[in-house]
């Protein structure tokens, strides 16, 4: 079990690594426009580089968000019920979150299949395959569906996600 969890944290590690790396990207790009703007240049498909480049840090920010305890919980509610019912409606929302992402990593994947068959191009100047930022978000949204099977599986030997 050493040996997943460790595996577990080094793809959680990865992805939080990515996030930062496409978040410095963005940066990048939207300085390289503005310093375009004073020196007479365009950087061709910026906005679309960085949108692709912010969808890509959502999905990949996520994992690490639910393990950092980062995400908006109704705390409210869930300090108002018993012990019993706590664990019954952690456990049955962390379930609904997990099959909710496992189908969207379905989802994006089948679309980044799709997107290779077809050979599909942003539409913008620069001719970017829509594979790799698909394939961004659809790594992004399974190593999520893995960090919630954990968070699940955690709340069955007694811990807290």
């Amino acid at each position: 079990m050493r040996v997943l969890g460790w595996a577990l944290e080094a793809l959680y590690r990865l992805a939080d690594g990515l996030a930062v790396l496409l978040g410095l990207f963005i940066l990048l790009v939207i300085l390289a426009q503005v310093a375009g703007r004073f020196l007479g240049f365009v950087v061709p498909s910026a906005l679309e580089l960085a949108g692709f480049a912010t969808a890509g840090l959502i999905f990949l920010g996520l994992a690490p968000t639910l393990r950092a305890g980062g995400h908006v919980r109704v705390v409210a509610l869930w300090q108002r019920l018993p012990p019993g019912s706590r664990a019954l409606v952690e456990r049955l929302s962390l379930l609904l979150s997990l099959l909710a992402a496992l189908y969207a990593a379905l989802q994006a994947w089948g679309r980044v299949g799709e997107s290779l068959r077809y050979g599909d191009l942003a539409p913008g100047l620069l001719p970017l395959p829509l594979w790799i930022p698909l394939a961004v978000v659809a790594f992004g949204v399974s190593v999520f569906a893995l960090a919630l099977l954990e968070a699940l599986l955690k709340t069955f030997r007694g811990g807290r996600t």
